[in-house]
């Protein structure tokens, strides 16, 4: 690791003003991914921003019956809010089955949104990663891919975003708030993370040199019967292999409402809009529940060595789903 200056920051402008200063800067939150990047020599910042100590650390209702969530809330403040708990129970779950409690007492709402993937040939300075050294190539395309993308991936790069949290925010229609030399503004989460394309280099809409400051979950009565589902290849805290977000509104046996997203199958968290296409206003019930699974993962484009997914998917949110309209039902 190279040698790096560190500041802390005092408030939201004057950490924004910080970064603005330095091109080279980063914002530190818990450090968790950023950290290990920099150990490994994929992130050499010239220096830290530490913005843990700012006032951004709350858990507050909107007025439209929604949650504001600061930055700076740690993963495991989050999950054991009770509001989060009773009005996004499928969020509380992501956030557990993402890291064990130590990284959960350190890593930040706001950080989370941000982790870098974790394919072994990003983290790997010495290898090719068109993400990491754009124009150098792909090397997962060819090489190892088990655990890789078969949904929005392209030529370019095939690698999965790893986080749990965003899967669940993603489904609720999360928006993200940021801070940047030129005044506050935000963007909903399924147009914060930029589409793979021929940029992978570019993962996120953020502003240069802004700071996220907070995520609003919107008021959604349909998010208080909803489940997170982690597959993962070992029993132990590992990143997923697949995962699903999902919420049901039922009556009278008739989906009215659905939120499904998907995690580890895509560059970001993947909303399953033609699924919830199917579900709503159909029979809760296991052919409706295949059907929707099966219209969002026509699109898949697996490499030879990770279509199982595409099975272990349609399985996972079919069982996740009867999971929901069973416990509706009782």
């Amino acid at each position: 690791m190279r040698e790096f200056g560190y500041q802390r920051a005092d408030d939201v402008s004057g950490a924004v003003a910080l970064l603005a200063a330095d091109p080279d800067a980063r914002f530190l939150g818990g450090g968790t991914n950023l950290v290990d990047l920099m150990k490994t020599g994929v992130e050499r910042p010239a220096r830290l921003v530490d913005v843990r100590q700012l006032p951004l650390d709350g858990i507050e209702p909107t007025a439209d019956g929604g949650l504001r969530v600061g930055a700076t809330v740690t993963n495991s403040d989050l999950a054991a809010h009770p509001e989060v708990r009773r009005r996004y129970p499928a969020l509380t779950q992501a956030v557990l089955a993402g890291a064990s409690g130590q990284l959960r007492n350190m890593a930040t709402v706001g950080g989370n949104l941000l982790q870098r993937t974790r394919c072994g040939y990003f983290t790997d300075v010495s290898k090719p990663c068109n993400k990491r050294a754009p124009g150098s190539g792909c090397p997962a395309i060819t090489g190892e891919h088990h655990n890789h993308a078969i949904l929005g991936a392209s030529e370019h790069c095939v690698a999965v975003h790893p986080s749990d949290m965003g899967v669940a925010l993603t489904a609720f229609d999360a928006v993200v708030a940021y801070e940047t030399p030129d005044g506050p503004g935000e963007s909903p989460l399924t147009d914060f993370y930029l589409p793979v394309g021929d940029t992978p280099d570019r993962e996120t809409a953020l502003p240069p040199g802004a700071l996220i400051t907070g995520i609003t979950l919107p008021h959604a009565p349909v998010a208080a019967r909803s489940r997170y589902r982690k597959v993962r290849e070992r029993a132990s805290y590992a990143f997923a292999i697949g995962s699903v977000a999902a919420a049901l509104d039922i009556e009278d046996g008739i989906v009215r409402d659905a939120r499904l997203a998907f995690g580890a199958v895509a560059s970001r968290p993947w909303r399953a809009r033609a699924a919830e296409h199917v579900l709503i206003g159909a029979p809760a019930g296991g052919d409706t529940f295949a059907a929707a699974a099966d219209a969002e993962l026509a699109a898949a484009r697996p490499l030879p060595h990770n279509g199982y997914k595409v099975t272990l998917m349609r399985n996972l949110a079919v069982a996740v789903l009867t999971e929901l309209a069973e416990e509706a039902a009782r």
